[in-house]
């Protein structure tokens, strides 16, 4: 049975999961959508009940009968580098090759249904709440007022992003930010925003879900910091446990999601509570494994493949 991988060339997170996979043994096809059609190619037939589909990519051929599952991990947008690439072909090639993914026997990590769902932050707050866990107050709007008042009833208050930064070259960072006393909100007549109760962390908390299996790592704060993203606190990600109370609400999460992989972010106060942050459906995990040893990207192989 064939791991068939959806991601672009540069994602170094896959290349650690594919060199699992090669030392167990298990067959792979590793495809960008955005080489289909030219570097890429695809076939799908229903004929009289009988459902057969291909795809080939360098030098590979494989069938979906043979696929043992799928990892949604970084893809490309379908067609993007296809010769003409257009809109219009993007959008029938992502009917073509999704629509017969989506027909196949194989499992995902994660499929793009959920993934997509998952995205979405204030969604995440609702069900993170419905798993039991810590979530700081929380308000998404663009009428100024409210937002004034959200401040007021809150005291410290951070603005962050509800997509994360724009796509652009060069990068743009956009971290979270704590606001100053006596913000004008004006502003926040021109877009969606989202202002949310600052919880003062000791330590952030990255905890990497796949399938069953919890991979915790702690990073203590430098005094005053906002977003551990950015800046050096000149602390390392070290191995950190679990707490079963946010064990089960991970738990709970993941199978209200339907995801099968998720990183989520904590901050731990002072009296070691874990705030929940956010859970990315599509984190990024090499430089946790990197830090910890932790063995993530193991775990991630061992999912994916037969009898996982």
């Amino acid at each position: 049975m064939t791991v068939l991988i959806l991601t672009s060339p540069q994602d170094v997170t896959a290349d650690m999961v594919v060199d699992k996979l090669h030392a167990r043994g298990v067959p792979l096809v590793r495809l960008d959508p955005a080489d289909l059609p030219g570097e890429a190619d695809m076939s799908a037939e229903y004929v009289r009940g009988d459902f057969h589909c291909y795809l080939s990519t360098q030098g590979r051929l494989v069938s979906s009968r043979a696929l043992r599952s799928i990892w949604m991990r970084r893809p490309g947008e379908p067609a993007a580098h296809a010769p003409g690439s257009s809109a219009w072909l993007g959008a029938e090639t992502d009917q073509a090759l999704y629509g017969m993914l989506y027909s196949t026997t194989a499992r995902w990590m994660n499929h793009p249904r959920q993934a997509a769902q998952a995205r979405y932050k204030p969604w995440q707050l609702r069900v993170a709440h419905h798993s039991g866990f810590a979530v700081p107050a929380t308000v998404v709007t663009t009428f100024p007022r409210v937002a004034e008042d959200f401040a007021a009833r809150h005291g410290q208050v951070v603005v962050k992003s509800l997509s994360g930064p724009p796509r652009t070259r060069p990068p743009v960072e956009l971290p979270t930010t704590l606001l100053a006393p006596g913000t004008d909100f004006s502003g926040v007549a021109a877009g969606p925003t989202l202002l949310q109760q600052y919880v003062p962390k000791r330590a952030d908390i990255r905890l990497t879900c796949v399938g069953r299996r919890l991979f915790a790592a702690r990073k203590t704060a430098a005094e005053g910091q906002v977003d551990g993203r950015y800046g050096d606190t000149g602390h390392s990600w070290e191995p950190a446990g679990v707490p079963e109370r946010i064990a089960r609400g991970v738990r709970d999460y993941m199978d209200l999601a339907e995801l099968a992989y998720a990183a989520f972010d904590f901050a731990e106060d002072e009296e070691g509570v874990w705030w929940f942050l956010e859970c990315n459906q599509g984190g990024q995990f090499g430089f946790v494994e990197a830090e910890t040893g932790q063995p993530i990207a193991g775990a991630v192989a061992e999912w994916l493949s037969p009898g996982g």
